[in-house]
């Protein structure tokens, strides 16, 4: 491409790099409830998509998506193999410049004037900040007066996350606005997605070390409780110290209180259970109403959301043609009454014109 003049790299220092990588990365627990795999590449095809729109689908050098990635916690929770599926564009950032006549052109008419247009390969012009404004459009500045930006990557994220909605994909989460990542190199992003990881297992080691640290402290405990007491010699009976006596009283008194509280609890976990049971079926009923909503969904997003746009549009109008109608309504209603009040206006002019009421109002004032 540079070589056949498609694209060129004037501006850009000798050692710096020419293509940009973007990851297009989505919980993994989003295509499990979807359908899995076969989700994972619809949605993923459909990324692609965005990808070219973004940065020109002659512009994009390769596109892979990855599905070999084990999701350890995921696959704990469901009972099974959960992979992290993601998506790797790797692309050239291509920018349209015009280059301008200098002063140094012989024809003056010409200088200032566009000379020709290039496809420039540009990262800083590529992923330019936008100010930050208020809810009146104004900018917006830090406390030393510096104008506030939206980095490159919250606006990337913002389009991707409108254009998969509006193709019909919906629930996955948009990635934090206003944050602080910036973009990750392949290997960056590996040792994070590792580093999580390694967290999670730290965590579950520390959470199973202080459970066996527990456990072996209420072993010692029922050990030393065994060997409490002497036999007593020709009898069956049990001799005690004064102070283990006083120590098995205790645990009496414990054990009484431990069976109300795990009573009362075990009610609630019965309680609770047969709640989520509730709760259950009326999910798999749910499940079971929508499940052609979905399979739509899966093979057709556009059209779906094509679908319920133009039924919501005809809601809009069937609502407007109601309001249009009850308008009518209420002016027809008041022009009736207007012309009612106006014939009976009439009717009383013409009946004190008549000569019937002319002569009685004659003799009323001849008395």
């Amino acid at each position: 491409m540079i070589d056949d003049g498609e694209i060129s790299l004037r501006g850009l220092k000798d050692n710096a790099k020419i293509f940009d990588e973007i990851i297009f990365d989505i919980n993994s627990d989003y295509f499990e409830q979807n359908g899995g795999y076969e989700f994972a590449k619809g949605f993923y095809e459909k990324a692609f998509h965005f990808a070219e729109r973004e940065m020109g689908a002659d512009n994009i050098m390769s596109a892979v998506m990855h599905a070999d990635e084990l999701n350890t916690a995921l696959s704990e929770e469901y009972g099974k193999p959960i992979y992290h599926y993601h998506l790797h564009v790797i692309a050239i950032p291509v920018v349209k410049k015009e280059i301008k006549w200098s002063k140094r052109c012989k024809d003056k008419s010409l200088i200032g004037t566009t000379k020709e247009i290039i496809n420039q390969v540009s990262h800083s012009k590529k992923w330019k900040s936008e100010q930050l404004t208020d809810n009146f459009g104004n900018p917006v500045y830090d406390e030393n007066g510096k104008a506030k930006l939206i980095k490159s990557y919250s606006l990337l994220q913002d389009r991707f996350f409108q254009y998969m909605s509006d193709s019909g994909y919906r629930g996955f989460i948009r990635g934090i606005k206003s944050s602080t990542k910036e973009h990750l190199t392949d290997l960056e992003f590996k040792i994070k997605k590792e580093t999580e990881k390694l967290e999670k297992i730290t965590n579950s080691v520390y959470e199973k070390q202080s459970n066996f640290d527990n456990y072996m402290q209420y072993d010692k405990q029922i050990d030393d409780i065994s060997n409490l007491g002497k036999p007593k010699k020709f009898s069956k009976k049990i001799e005690l110290e004064p102070k283990d006596y006083e120590t098995l009283t205790q645990y009496a008194k414990k054990g009484i209180v431990a069976d109300k509280e795990i009573y009362e609890r075990d009610t609630r976990i019965e309680n609770l259970r047969n709640t989520v049971n509730r709760w259950i079926e009326k999910y798999d009923g749910l499940v079971e109403k929508t499940k052609d909503y979905f399979h739509a969904i899966k093979l057709a997003p556009q059209k779906v959301a094509d679908f319920f746009k133009s039924l919501f549009d005809k809601e809009k109008q069937d609502e407007l043609e109601r309001q249009r109608i009850e308008q009518e309504k209420i002016q027809a209603e008041r022009k009736a009454r207007e012309e009612a009040k106006e014939k009976a206006r009439l009717e009383k002019q013409k009946l004190k014109n008549s000569p019937e009421s002319k002569k009685r109002r004659a003799d009323r004032d001849a008395r």
